[in-house]
């Protein structure tokens, strides 16, 4: 049974946006982004929303042209390998190979994919992963947390739900990021 992943960058007051929607504080140096290659080598399908998706497609049509670091070049690499899950109700094509689009989320058909896919599966996005997590899908939590604050914008993390996490590794960055890594539950 494959586990369910959500992995996010995000400001130290934990959102992955600021109020203007804007993210480019939160680019990974090479240090950071070989750890997120990493952790999202293993991973079979990604699961995103429409904006999520949207902001993730660069990584099909990105080539090496030599200006692009090696992590850059291994992460487009990955991402490519994995197939998509994209839930919208308004987008009418995918934008990439191995890609398909579903209406809405639905639990139950995640429950199915976790249980019979042989490696892991990611969910990406914050909007999402919280209904994931209210669903009790999510299996590990990955927050790569940035050396700055916000002051507001979307969550990392849903509001309204409790849940526990353990502990399982954390990981300090030259650049001031820290990685925490929790299993969902006790």
């Amino acid at each position: 049974m494959a586990r369910l992943i959500y992995a996010a960058i995000g400001s130290l007051d934990g959102y992955v946006e600021d109020k203007q929607g804007n993210f480019d504080w939160a680019a990974p140096d090479d240090e950071v982004h070989a750890l997120v290659n990493d952790l999202l080598r293993p991973i079979g399908t990604y699961l995103y929303g429409r904006r999520m998706y949207e902001t993730m497609v660069f990584w099909e049509t990105v080539r090496a042209s030599g200006d692009e670091s090696a992590v850059t070049r291994d992460f487009a690499e990955i991402w490519r390998a994995a197939d998509k899950v994209v839930y919208s109700r308004s987008l009418r094509a995918p934008s990439s190979e191995r890609t398909r689009l579903e209406g809405d989320f639905d639990p139950a058909a995640v429950r199915r994919l976790t249980e019979s896919s042989a490696r892991d599966v990611a969910v990406g996005g914050a909007e999402l992963a919280g209904q994931a997590m209210a669903a009790g899908l999510v299996d590990e939590c990955h927050l790569f947390l940035c050396p700055i604050i916000v002051g507001g914008g979307k969550r990392a993390l849903p509001d309204g739900i409790r849940i526990r996490l353990q502990l399982c590794a954390e990981r300090r960055f030259r650049s001031g990021v820290v990685h925490l890594r929790y299993r969902i539950g006790s």
